[in-house]
């Protein structure tokens, strides 16, 4: 994965000015998943991150932490150093650290080490050890998923060139959810159905239009409740057109790579069909355009 290594080990991109040789092993082992050491490496890798992340979950446990504390306390300790040794590692065998202390997997391995530092300072810190799940992520350089990463990037391009789109839509579900809040306020105010002041009511309506429904509030006038029907329609909103947005970004940069968007047959399920076919290639139905 190139993102993860910005030291490639071809001639025409040394590692660096005159790399040690033990830098080249380093580099070897650690980045290189098409090598057996480097497969084994990331294996033993992930299984130490499950061992972590299963040990931080099993402390929050009181009966199991009352009388296993200690190994809990022994096996993130342990697995922290070791972390800490291997991100070390991954800075000295790279061409340029910086640039691999600030990608995506350089920040992920960093803030995956403070949560247990912090546990001395912050008790209870050391929970937010689970974030080391996300190192889980090198599972695809270990089993040559790369090409589903390119997909993930792709999505992240579309998400980042639809977000401006999203944000005004989302602004204009803000200020309604405030105005519907309000009203409901003044609808239910004396009703004695737990709208007692805006605050409250607000966040009743934003419960209400994300199809949430707690239940811990609810109108009870004829009034209140005909606004609380139409804000629960008008929720579905929230869903569709974001989606819609990033749907539609998501077709527009696959065309723009020259891969053809494809679409399915609403008859048979057949995938994979071209938006430029009218009728589906495997029973024959007219397709809708």
């Amino acid at each position: 994965m190139s993102a993860e290594s910005p030291a490639p080990t071809t001639p025409t991109d040394p590692l660096g000015p005159g790399p040690a040789a033990w830098q080249q092993a380093w580099h070897r082992v650690i980045f290189g998943h098409q090598t057996a050491a480097g497969r084994a490496f990331d294996f033993a890798l992930l299984v130490v991150i499950i061992i972590s992340v299963a040990a931080v979950m099993l402390e929050s446990v009181p009966s199991l932490d009352k009388h296993y504390h200690s190994v809990f306390q022994a096996v993130e300790w342990g697995i922290t150093i070791l972390f800490s040794i291997e991100f070390l590692a991954r800075m000295a065998c790279v061409a340029k650290p910086p640039r691999y202390a600030g990608s995506f997997f350089g920040v992920v391995d960093l803030v995956s080490l403070l949560p247990t530092y912090l546990s001395l300072a912050y008790p209870g810190a050391d929970s937010l050890a689970t974030i080391r799940t996300l190192r889980l992520l090198r599972v695809f350089r270990l089993l040559k998923l790369a090409r589903h990463v390119r997909e993930a990037q792709g999505l992240l391009v579309a998400l980042r060139r639809t977000w401006p789109r999203i944000t005004v839509f989302l602004s204009v579900i803000v200020c309604t959810i405030v105005i519907l809040g309000t009203v409901m306020y003044l609808v239910e105010a004396n009703a004695g159905s737990g709208f007692d002041d805006i605050p409250t009511s607000v966040y009743w309506a934003i419960v209400t239009m994300t199809t949430v429904g707690y239940g811990d509030i609810a109108p009870c006038t004829p009034l209140g409740k005909t606004i609380a029907a139409l804000i629960m329609l008008f929720g579905y909103a929230i869903i569709i057109v974001p989606t819609g947005l990033f749907a539609a970004q998501v077709v527009a940069e696959k065309v723009s790579e020259g891969q053809p968007a494809t679409r399915g047959c609403a008859s048979c399920g057949a995938a994979g069909i071209s938006v430029t076919a009218n009728y589906c290639p495997a029973c024959g139905d007219a397709l809708n355009v």
